[in-house]
């Protein structure tokens, strides 16, 4: 009786761990895209480096230093960066619209980084904003459409 009981107790948690897991995503429309494990976390390491980058720019931008924010810009998300973050082995697990969006966010940061240098001599902050602007929206195009698990 106790291990049936204990049998029937187990059989709940499983198929309760189970269910679970199977709802964790369960309206999350956003296409799932697979990297081998390794990958992965080089990849959330990269979105994490972006997001750092992005808060050192915002905080830069807030100080009038244009110059630091370009820099930030272009060496941590620009074209100049793609080495640095391995990004051609990583693209042949991408989805060719993810691809896409990545490209277009690190063109749209080191089109920020000229952008964030003429402001530095017109003092024009509203321009350095819209550039930044671009670079999150492609950030926030890539998020809504995909997700790694």
């Amino acid at each position: 009786m106790k291990s049936t009981s204990l049998f029937i107790a187990t059989a709940i948690m499983l198929f309760a761990q189970s269910v679970t897991a199977s709802d964790e995503h369960a309206g999350d429309s956003r296409q799932l895209v697979e990297f081998p494990p390794q990958m992965r976390q080089h990849m959330l390491g990269n979105m994490r480096n972006h997001l750092m980058a992005i808060s050192e720019i915002q905080q830069a931008l807030s100080e009038g230093n244009f110059d630091k924010a370009a820099d930030t810009a272009e060496t941590r998300l620009g074209m100049s960066s793609l080495a640095a973050h391995g990004a051609e082995h990583m693209a042949a697990f991408m989805p060719e619209k993810m691809q896409t969006i990545g490209s277009e966010m690190h063109r749209s940061a080191s089109r920020f980084a000229v952008i964030a240098q003429e402001s530095a001599v017109e003092g024009n902050f509203k321009n350095a904003l819209a550039g930044l602007a671009k670079i999150t929206q492609n950030c926030v195009a890539c998020h809504a459409a995909f997700r790694v698990h």
